[in-house]
């Protein structure tokens, strides 16, 4: 992308030279030598001149192979792409059908990103997926490696919510040290005229579970006859993915005679790829009149404006990047285009030293809802035209069993049963629950009360939702839309305490609110008082008489005084179902940490987590995974221990444990 913050992404070679050097991997699926794993890189085919820097595995993508893969297991993802649906919109300017939104995120350096998480809550924990239809694992530098596979914990997050991921191919301008010769190693032909990288992206894709991938050829010096090649490829690289239900994104670079011309359009420089592809990003020299005329164009082909994403670059500037929303999302009028963000972790990066898990979600929340933080009533006449006042939400949860344990991905600590059973700081997105899409609604003749991911307390996992404030009348809280049969043998479950005096009633909505922006149509359920200081509570709530699909949950809250509310978990159950147990617990130890694998267990599997027991029997939360891999560094003896023991459980969607496979190490 043709701008000067682009030097971040390319030096990103430079930081990741600073880290510890890799052993070499061994080339069997689960080496001897336990190494920490990374998320995969590589070059098309020919490496650069030279050695890598510290830190860095150049490694050839025609070279690739899945069974020769020794960090496959820790890599692919898991969990299906989930189907999701759109309800009545929160708002009055919000459309469904119309404006989508891609968003172009760097989550770690190329070289040098742990596969599964890190020991570290600093992190930035995506949560607004409900306005997300593609997410772009960003990255690649000319001295680490030019295409990237998404990491896991990414792309398990994100398919939990619907989202499709797709990895990124970036051919750098030669001022970022491109070199034209991998542009022709991408697109070369075999002696049958096939494109083989093509396939191996494919292959790529489906090893690592992910949705397909995002072309950005910016190394100029081409021609006509690589243009050609260029897009035969992108052809292939389109029907052999759309097999597998991959998708492909050419970015406005590269034009039909092979030079590097950014358009910030559609139109007859760039077409032929478009046609090619399943979607394009316009680069950010977009303006209202080339994005109408690009619109129109579309149509022409039979196809639809949403398929341009409308480059908008937030990287140094966040919310307050001036943006001419009247050419992309107007605000009367049918959409002209859709959102494409890049790099919206901002809403991190800018925050200064010491941010904290709280800090994060509190921009982030302004980014995705807008300045007013509540969807339902949005600001129209702020600058910043969040995607929560244009887009509407939308929502994986449509069957039982359904649970949320309100765990965004990142935590200060581990907690379980609301005991902390790890006291260090994490990240792993592939264990976010998932959450509500519209935050906060709340409604209330009062004042409208605080609501926030916070960081203090959970019951589960790292993070709780926190209710605050004085409202002096009762509040309705929105928590989920969803698609959820009810029967006599329903029921809801919710875990909270209180540190103030308050009623709670569990609403629950069988009909859509009659138009966008109305409330839900909810039927209030009594779930108890709790009283100044009350420690984590589990209330059951049958539901008698309940039939027909539950469209709505929420809370209503009525609080004498100050309100100070957390609610720790949620689930919707028929019956109780327990997993079954994983098998084989193995372990290979290298000297900076341990890697573990085992059989998976037959039967759903939300995910696994792994522990140890320490001396004394108690448990310490180790980590968790969606695979049945996983990568602990550090590990090293409790004083006087002979051996450490282990034992890592399968988790069900109602967060009920397997009984445990055990391994024991010697020290």
């Amino acid at each position: 992308m043709h701008h000067p913050t682009r030097r971040a992404v390319v030096l990103a070679g430079a930081a990741a030279a600073l880290s510890p050097a890799l052993p070499a991997l061994a080339s069997t699926p689960v080496p001897s030598r336990a190494v920490q794993p990374y998320a995969s890189y590589w070059y098309p085919d020919s490496l650069p001149a030279g050695s890598p820097g510290e830190g860095i595995t150049w490694r050839s993508l025609m070279s690739w192979r899945a069974d020769r893969d020794a960090d496959l297991a820790f890599n692919a993802a898991s969990v299906p792409l989930a189907p999701r649906f759109t309800p009545v919109a929160a708002n009055a300017t919000a459309r469904a059908g119309q404006a989508r939104v891609q968003s172009l995120v760097s989550f770690g350096p190329t070289a040098g990103n742990p596969s599964q998480g890190a020991p570290t809550a600093d992190h930035y924990a995506l949560t607004h997926w409900a306005y997300i239809d593609e997410l772009v694992f960003w990255g690649g530098s000319s001295g680490e490696g030019l295409i990237l596979a998404p990491n896991a914990p990414v792309v398990d997050a994100a398919h939990r919510h619907g989202v499709r991921v797709l990895g990124n191919v970036f051919l750098p301008p030669a001022a970022y040290g491109g070199q034209l010769q991998w542009t022709r190693d991408l697109v070369q032909k075999d002696a049958a005229g096939r494109y083989p990288l093509a396939a191996r992206l494919v292959a790529v894709a489906a090893a690592y579970g992910f949705d397909g991938w995002f072309v950005n050829a910016e190394t100029d010096g081409g021609d006509p006859a690589l243009a050609a090649d260029m897009l035969g490829f992108v052809k292939e690289l389109k029907r052999l993915g759309a097999a597998r239900g991959q998708r492909v994104t050419w970015y406005d670079a590269m034009t039909s005679n092979g030079s590097v011309s950014w358009q910030g359009a559609l139109n007859d420089r760039n077409q032929t790829y478009f046609e090619a592809a399943d979607s394009m990003f316009l680069d950010f020299r977009w303006s209202p009149r080339t994005l109408a005329a690009s619109a129109e164009r579309t149509r022409q082909l039979g196809r639809s404006g949403r398929e341009l994403w409308a480059g908008i670059d937030v990287e140094s500037r966040g919310w307050e990047t001036p943006v001419d929303w009247d050419a992309i999302v107007p605000n009367a009028g049918r959409h002209i285009t859709s959102y494409g963000f890049y790099r919206p972790e901002w809403t991190r990066s800018h925050l200064p030293a010491g941010r904290t898990p709280g800090d994060f979600h509190a921009a982030d929340d302004r980014f995705w809802t807008g300045s007013s933080l509540d969807p339902s009533r949005p600001d129209t006449a702020a600058a910043w035209r969040a995607p929560a006042v244009a887009v509407a939400d939308r929502s994986t949860v449509c069957g039982l069993p359904f649970a949320t344990t309100f765990n965004t991905g990142h935590g200060l600590r581990w907690y379980e049963a609301g005991r902390v059973t790890s006291p260090a700081e994490w990240n792993h997105l592939g264990l976010q629950d998932r959450l509500p899409s519209r935050r906060w609604v709340t409604r209330t003749s009062g004042q409208h009360p605080t609501v926030a991911f916070d960081f203090a307390d959970a019951w589960r996992g790292g993070s709780s939702v926190l209710v605050s404030g004085a409202p002096g009348a009762p509040v309705t809280l929105d928590l989920y839309a969803t698609r959820l049969p009810l029967s006599r043998r329903t029921v809801v479950e919710l875990t909270h305490r209180a540190d103030a005096d308050v009623t709670v009633e569990l609403a629950v909505a069988t009909a859509e609110p009659a138009r966008p922006g109305d409330p839900q149509p909810y039927r209030c359920v009594p779930a108890g008082t709790l009283t100044a200081g009350s420690t984590w509570t589990t209330t059951r709530i049958p539901l008698p008489g309940a039939s027909g699909t539950a469209r709505a949950i929420g809370l209503r809250l009525t609080a004498p005084g100050a309100l100070a509310y957390r609610i720790g978990a949620l689930a919707v159950h028929d019956a109780v179902q327990v997993p079954s147990k994983p098998r084989e617990l193995r372990v290979s130890v290298g000297p900076d940490g341990m890697r573990f694998s085992w059989r998976g267990a037959p039967g759903p599997v939300r995910h696994y987590e792994l522990h140890r027991i320490l001396p004394d029997g108690t448990r310490r939360f180790l980590g968790g995974a969606c695979q049945s891999a996983y990568y602990v560094p550090g590990a090293v003896p409790e004083q006087g221990e002979r051996a450490a023991r282990f034992e890592v459980r399968a988790v069900g969607e109602l967060y009920t444990a397997s009984a445990p496979a055990s391994a024991v190490h010697p020290w």
